[in-house]
């Protein structure tokens, strides 16, 4: 039988698994496969292969080949715990972005066991073991293999009738699972406990406490030793830290999850709301500010208030009508399009909203200023007509662009389908998919399709930044709607005078400023770019003889428009340049006798190196040009290296 593998077509023996397509491309060249996609679908090596499939080997550099990695990896770490610790109950195992983690019942672990665990960890991969995968003939037969474990007894009665189930088994360890799994466990040579927590069953808290341990695997040592080197450097950067450093931000008891800014940390807000506001005029948006508090009957209207109300902020006043604190802006934009009338002529119409908006959510999914339970959403939604969908979507990704470059961050997207729970006609998804998967066509990027994880009211667009150290942040989104127009009866008038539905797309770039934010402070290190840092510049006189000259200097710095602060404490110079260093004081002028004398500024960057003397007007047209231009590093870079 003949199957595809990439660009290559394989004459294969009838019967013959992917492992057989494996070694022949192994032969052409080398290749480390762990599983394989079959016409789309992941599968163990030894499925076999009809006629005509088509096979994309997998590895580990591949996002599915990690998966299937780390879930092999997940089945491990259970396979240990129960051998120390046979009374634990596992539950769930899944890959995660980085690693995975399984939770188990009847468990209690600290990070005293964790080398006991490892131990037994390293036993289990030096015994050889092949992961074999069995089929149940039904719920049944599964519930009297997993019936004495309640959670995997619930999972079991939770599947459709009729679908597939199936276990791995492992040695002695035998799992609930769908797989696909590595064809053996001599593939994991690497292998860390990171850290446990608690953690709900099914993330409900109304759910028993589970005990969650987290890991990481890797083919080879050096993998390993260099995530280890990564995750060090971001507890460097955690921005938690950093915040509290820089004097950016706080949390206060009385208000959860909600935080406090701090007049360093509204400086560099309102450095990233000014460029926010600058991009969204330039592109012909309009700006707008709708209300927090709407009633109850809106958020009907929208489908918020069936799909979305446990993560909402409701309140009655005066015991006769419930209010909702909006989660999202999209009502409030519905309704100032309702506010006139419209005609095709105004469209593109492009309405943007710096909105501020609550959202509850469980105290354990709370994370600093990457989860919090008040946050701003750049939001935008565009009315348009049919015609003009792929036009404004590539404009959409033209400005994303734009403005996640001049953060350094490189980004990526992935292409979200219709969920199961979701509102709109099954035509008005087609028609919305098609439209985004069109321009993602024509933008001409790679992007992955993540089946089922739209909003339920439209496919969407998430676009992923990747910071600094490698990790990737979910922020930016596009989503095509067609469902909110139809349920607030949105309409304008065409060029023949007959009224029409709005299509409209709903987007936004930071997405919560408060995530971003947090994301920046990690990948710059807390080290911003002269444009946003919300003290960039310190004048330090020598000593008090100076004091007058460094005001003058502090003057002039204020007058070009540039926010600068005057050390002059009685504390030594070293310690005031360290202390400046510490504050990540982008430029540090020091004036002495000299610097009086010639009417020039000393000048020192945060990373220690001395420049020397310099004219303030020539230190002050590279500012100029820095803040201006947005740049990433500093005018006296190349000086310095």
């Amino acid at each position: 039988m003949k199957v595809k593998c990439e660009t290559n077509e394989l004459e294969l023996a009838e019967g013959s698994s992917i492992k057989e397509v494996a070694e022949k491309m192994n032969a052409r060249e080398p290749h480390q496969a762990l599983a394989a996609m079959v016409n789309g679908e992941i599968h163990d090596l030894d499925t076999p292969l009809k006629e005509g499939d088509n096979v994309k080997l997998l590895d580990f550099d591949s996002p599915e080949g990690k998966e299937v990695f780390w879930h092999t990896s997940a089945h491990v770490l259970a396979q240990a715990i129960l051998r120390i610790w046979p009374d634990a109950q596992p539950t769930i195992g899944p890959p995660i972005e980085n690693g995975f983690y399984y939770d188990f019942a009847n468990l209690e672990v600290s990070e005293e066991d964790f080398g006991k665990i490892e131990k037994e960890i390293k036993k289990i991969l030096g015994e050889g073991l092949k992961p074999e995968r069995h089929s149940f003939k039904g719920k049944k037969e599964a519930i009297k293999e997993f019936g004495k474990n309640p959670f995997k007894k619930e999972l079991i009665e939770g599947f459709e009738e009729g679908s597939p189930i199936t276990a791995y088994r492992q040695g002695e360890f035998f799992d609930l699972c769908r797989g696909p799994h590595l064809p053996t466990l001599g593939k994991i040579k690497a292998f860390k406990i990171l850290k446990t927590s608690g953690a709900y069953w099914r993330g409900d808290s109304k759910n028993q406490m589970l005990t969650r341990i987290y890991g990481i695997s890797f083919p080879n040592r050096e993998q390993l030793k260099e995530y280890l080197r990564i995750l060090e450097e971001a507890k460097k950067r955690d921005h938690r830290l950093l915040g509290a450093k820089l004097d950016l931000f706080s949390f206060k008891e009385e208000a959860p999850a909600m935080p406090f800014f701090h007049p360093n940390g509204m400086a560099v807000w309102d450095r990233l709301v000014d460029y926010w506001k600058e991009l969204h005029l330039k592109s012909n948006y309009e700006i707008i500010k709708t209300p927090q508090l709407m009633t109850k009957e809106l958020w009907e209207l929208s489908g918020h208030w069936e799909h979305y109300r446990e993560n909402m902020f409701t309140v009655e006043i005066d015991e006769e009508r419930a209010y909702a604190i909006k989660p999202m802006n999209c009502p409030g934009c519905m309704l100032y399009f309702k506010s006139r009338s419209h005609s095709y002529r105004e469209f593109p119409l492009r309405v943007a909203e710096f909105g501020h908006v609550h959202r509850k959510e469980p105290s354990g999914a709370l994370n600093g200023l990457f989860r919090v339970q008040s946050f701003h959403q750049d939001d935008a939604h565009i009315f348009m007509q049919p015609r003009q969908i792929k036009d404004e979507i590539l404009g959409v990704l033209a400005l994303t662009k734009e403005i996640y470059q001049v953060f350094g961050l490189h980004y990526t997207f992935e292409l979200s389908t219709r969920p199961e729970k979701s509102i709109g006609t099954d035509q008005d998804w087609e028609v919305a998919t098609a439209g985004l998967k069109e321009a993602l066509d024509e933008w001409g990027e790679e992007y992955k399709i993540n089946e089922g994880d739209g909003a339920f009211y439209g496919p969407k667009i998430d676009l992923h930044v990747h910071d600094a150290l490698g990790r990737r942040w979910q922020c930016g989104t596009v989503q095509l709607d067609m469902a909110l127009p139809e349920k607030f009866q949105l309409e304008y008038k065409d060029n023949n005078g007959e009224l029409k539905r709005p299509i409209m797309i709903h987007r936004a770039i930071f997405g919560s400023i408060e995530r971003f934010l947090g994301i920046l402070i990690e990948h710059f290190a807390g080290k911003f770019p002269f444009w946003m840092s919300p003290m960039p510049i310190r004048v330090i006189p020598v000593a008090e003889a100076h004091v007058s000259y460094a005001n003058e200097v502090l003057q002039q710095i204020k007058e070009a428009g540039f926010t600068c602060s005057l050390d002059a404490s009685e504390e030594s110079l070293g310690k005031r340049v360290r202390k400046a260093q510490i504050q990540q004081i982008n430029y540090m002028l020091t004036v002495g006798d000299k610097e009086v004398e010639n009417k020039t500024i000393a000048l020192r960057t945060r990373d220690n190196v001395v420049h020397g003397e310099v004219a303030l007007d020539v230190f002050l047209k590279n500012c100029q040009v820095e803040y201006k231009e947005r740049k990433l590093t500093s005018s006296y870079q190349k000086e310095s290296s």
